[in-house]
């Protein structure tokens, strides 16, 4: 026999409730690639960060998509479109992405000079260029978030001086001070940072780039961006699903792998949730480490105590168009091959407009289903 729920107010919960079993019975285990739900997600309460590329990402998605956004957690990354930091356009994006980004003075003949660093004067006239042609959303969006920052000491990929303007980058466009929490002194290295014993030691560089330095950023970045929280869950009470990210994408250039991840804490069967999106570095996609990066950074033990959903998008290495070997974020425009007109700080660019469609997924109402008896 065949029921018809119908979708209404007073029928949300029992809809959550009948979608979550669904879920559950088709993503046990993670064997087979699911649609993304829909959860009923709070419009106005995403958040997202990411690591390295992911780091540049976060910051070009929170600046793009700042409408509906209330913070973003960027380490070891750099501003909105810093690979379009050159003011004399001597470079393309991809020569400044490598350079200007990351360690700018490590093969420079003339010292260590400020105009070597990204140029956040110059990036703030273009972002508000791009917002007065629509291609981002309005900066005064920005005014309120909150923003977490964090450089390692020991980061000699992306120094902290390229992060330093990230940081310049937010308070030009009026986001205070208190609203950014940065931290650039622990002695770190190029990674996300827990408290785990069996992580990589703190100083040092190497995959998978998840570093033990005595403390949970993931917590510290979502606690910061929304709030005090309740804290970690030692047993985790909701589910991880795979499903098909592929169909949130456009295009053959975006180098997003077929199938993402989210997790989905219990208490958002019956409750209306947040959303965070965690992005991973080069070399931390799930194509290369598995659920490491999703499983071993905390986010899921901070949301499943405090009702936020994680979406995990993933990006895999692509040899040749695109040119992405590293399974690295599209920050300098391997999306659209390296030529003009470059798009990936936009919101028009596939990589952006893919995450966004995952994040309107999953705050858009379950629509009526049918449920076998």
């Amino acid at each position: 026999m065949m029921t018809d729920i119908p979708c209404s107010a007073g029928m949300l919960k029992m809809n959550k409730l009948c979608c979550w079993w669904i879920v559950l019975c088709f993503s046990s285990g993670l064997n087979a690639s699911v649609d993304l739900p829909a959860m009923g997600a709070i419009e106005d309460q995403t958040s997202i960060s990411g690591l390295s590329s992911g780091g540049f990402m976060a910051a070009q998605y929170h600046v793009a998509y700042s409408a509906n956004m209330v913070g973003a957690g960027i380490v070891a990354g750099g501003p909105w479109n810093c690979a379009g930091s050159d003011p004399d356009a001597l470079l393309p994006p991809i020569m400044t992405a490598v350079s200007t980004c990351m360690n700018p003075c490590e093969n420079s003949w003339f010292g260590c000079r400020e105009s070597l660093f990204p140029d956040t004067q110059y990036l703030v006239e273009l972002a508000e260029q791009e917002a007065e042609g629509g291609s981002i959303d309005a900066l005064s969006y920005l005014s309120d978030d909150r923003i977490y920052i964090f450089s390692g000491k020991n980061d000699k990929t992306v120094v902290t001086k390229v992060v330093d303007t990230a940081y310049g980058f937010y308070r030009q466009l009026n986001v205070g001070e208190k609203s950014i929490r940065y931290n650039k002194q622990i002695e770190a290295g190029h990674a996300f940072i827990t408290a785990q014993p069996d992580d990589t030691a703190c100083p040092e560089t190497k995959s998978p780039n998840i570093n033990n330095c005595g403390f949970q950023q993931s917590a510290r970045i979502l606690g910061h961006i929304y709030g005090e929280l309740q804290l970690p869950t030692v047993q985790l009470s909701g589910q991880l699903i795979q499903f098909n990210q592929r169909s949130f994408i456009q295009g053959e250039l975006s180098s997003m792998d077929d199938d993402a991840y989210v997790y989905i804490p219990a208490s958002c069967q019956t409750q209306a949730c947040r959303v965070h999106v965690a992005l991973h570095g080069c070399r931390q996609g799930a194509s290369v480490l598995g659920l490491r990066y999703i499983n071993g950074t905390g986010y899921n033990e901070v949301a499943d105590s405090n009702r936020i959903i994680v979406l995990y998008p993933q990006v895999k290495k692509s040899d040749f168009l695109p040119m992405n070997p590293r399974g690295c974020w599209d920050f300098w425009g391997y999306s659209s091959n390296n030529l003009p007109p470059y798009e990936y700080y936009k919101k028009t660019a596939p990589q952006m407009r893919a995450i966004k469609s995952m994040v309107d997924r999953l705050i858009s109402v379950p629509e009526a289903i049918e449920v076998t008896r």
